[in-house]
Formats: structure tokens, C-alpha cells, sequence
């Protein structure tokens, strides 16, 4: 039977998550304090609209896929008193709570830090600063695709992947939410109909193709694994895939959407494919 194995959140889009012994997932189907914050360029502070929901591209922002350097930093997020702690190197670079000052300041050191990696032109392009800090630390909004989503890999299918390039892939690299045990590799990728995980019930959707953000140490900020070419040349798969999506039965994926029966998940939950 699978289990979970871990759990992550990743408090600001396109950072390193923090590993938790449980998630609340809320009624409209997306992890509490998930991604609720993200660093946008000046030219797209505003949604875009997907299917009738907001959506907001993550080329359009500070992720992964384009500033490596990102995956160095470490963040903890305390979604109570909406307090944002980031260090590099064992180093506070800053701690503040969400308010008008410690919005400031927050953007003011990521954009220093940027600024001051090796990914520094791609803030000199047209209409891309400042940055600005969009979110209010309470909202899950900023998944990568409109509807949210719970995202799940097994840690036979990253296995099989640190098999193929001969090293050791830390699971942060692949930015889900859920971790599973007890699985084959790619039997995720074959799921349908109802997966419950503990007591909360979800639906499979699509398998999740990959993009660049994988290729980064999530303890460097080094693009160290040819993750993409190693899912689709040497593993064969049609495109670099690995893991699922999950929506939460009865929702619409809207942020605040009341619809579902959200609930608790923990590390040891049972993961059930119905």
C-alpha cells in the first residue's frame, strides 16, 4: 500500500519549499500557505485569465526555470502571524512580518539578491523591475496552472531517474507537494478516477510535464541533473513527465471555492487509487 513519505509547501512561487509533517488542504482544493506569495515583473502584477480563472505564468516571474540561484535559499513561513524568514548559506537575509514595511523590505533584499547572482540580466530586460510582491500570505493563488492542484510524485519514479544520470536526486528538485512511498515507479503517471490520501478524497488529473526547475540543487542553486533529457532520451517517455496532478473532489479549482471537503494529510497517511 502506498504511503506518504513527505510533504512541502513552498510558501513564495519559485523557491525552495519547507518540509512539513502535515497539510491542511483547504476547500478550494489547494494546500494552506502554498504558494502565496510570488516576486513579479513590473509589466505583469495583474492576472492573466485561463478557463475563467486567474492565472499567473511563471516566466512572467522570479522561478525556477530562469533564476536557478533561487533554489540556495531557504524559507520558512509561519502563516499565523504572516512572518517570512529567508536565509542563504546559513546567513538571515531577512525577517519580517507581511506588512507595508516588511513587504518593502522583502522585495528590496530578493531584488539585491538577484541582482547579485549569475541570472542578473534577466532582470535588466524591459518591464521587468521592480519586482513586485503580489499576495496577501493567506491565499494559495500562484500554482502553476489555473486550477491549483495537489501535486504527488513517488519516490520510485525520482529513483529511477538518479538510476539513469548515476546520482542521488534530492525530491525538493521536483517541487511537489506530496511524496509517496510503496509505489512503482511511473505507476502515478497511470492513475485515474479517485485517489484518497487519508480521509481526503481527490481526483487524478493530468500527469505533470516538466520545465527547467528540476535541473537545480536545491541546496546550491546549481543546475547539476539533466532531468529533462534523462525522462525523454533515456527513459523514453514522450514527454518529460513525472508525477500527478490531483484536484479536490467538488471544486471548480477557483481560489476560495467552498465546494469541497477538504481536511488533513500526514506523513503515514494510506494513499488509495479507487
Amino acid at each position: 500500500m502506498p504511503r506518504v513519505a513527505a510533504l512541502y509547501r513552498h510558501p513564495i512561487k519559485g523557491f525552495t519549499p519547507e518540509r512539513l509533517d502535515e497539510l491542511t488542504i483547504q476547500s478550494d482544493g489547494r494546500v494552506a500557505g502554498d504558494r502565496v506569495l510570488a516576486f513579479r515583473f513590473a509589466d505583469a502584477a495583474q492576472p492573466e485569465q485561463r478557463d475563467g480563472l486567474d492565472y499567473w505564468p511563471k516566466s512572467k516571474g522570479l522561478a525556477l526555470e530562469s533564476f536557478p540561484t533561487l533554489a540556495a535559499l531557504q524559507v520558512s513561513y509561519d502563516h499565523v502571524a504572516r512572518r517570512v524568514r529567508v536565509t542563504y548559506d546559513d546567513t538571515l537575509l531577512v525577517d519580517v512580518v507581511l506588512d507595508a514595511d516588511g513587504r518593502e523590505e522583502l522585495t528590496e533584499i530578493m531584488t539585491a539578491f538577484v541582482l547579485d547572482s549569475p541570472e542578473w540580466k534577466l532582470l535588466q530586460r524591459e518591464g521587468r523591475l521592480p519586482l513586485v510582491l503580489v499576495g496577501d500570505g493567506e491565499h494559495a493563488r500562484f500554482q502553476d496552472r489555473s486550477k491549483g492542484f495537489v501535486t504527488l510524485h513517488s519516490t520510485a519514479s525520482v529513483d529511477a531517474v538518479g538510476d539513469v544520470l548515476g546520482q542521488e536526486l534530492d525530491h525538493r528538485r521536483f517541487r511537489s507537494n506530496v511524496v509517496i512511498d510503496g509505489a512503482d515507479a511511473w505507476d502515478e503517471l497511470a492513475w485515474t478516477g479517485e485517489v484518497r490520501i487519508g480521509d481526503v478524497r481527490f481526483t487524478a488529473e493530468g500527469p505533470i510535464v516538466r520545465c527547467l526547475a528540476p535541473h537545480a540543487n536545491p541546496d546550491t542553486g546549481i543546475r547539476d541533473a539533466r532531468i529533462l533529457t534523462a525522462l525523454t532520451r533515456d527513459i523514453g517517455l514522450p514527454e518529460p513527465t513525472l508525477g500527478r496532478l490531483l484536484l479536490l473532489q467538488d471544486v471548480s479549482g477557483a481560489v476560495g471555492d467552498t465546494g469541497g471537503s477538504g481536511g488533513v494529510i500526514r506523513v503515514g497517511d494510506e494513499v488509495t487509487v479507487c
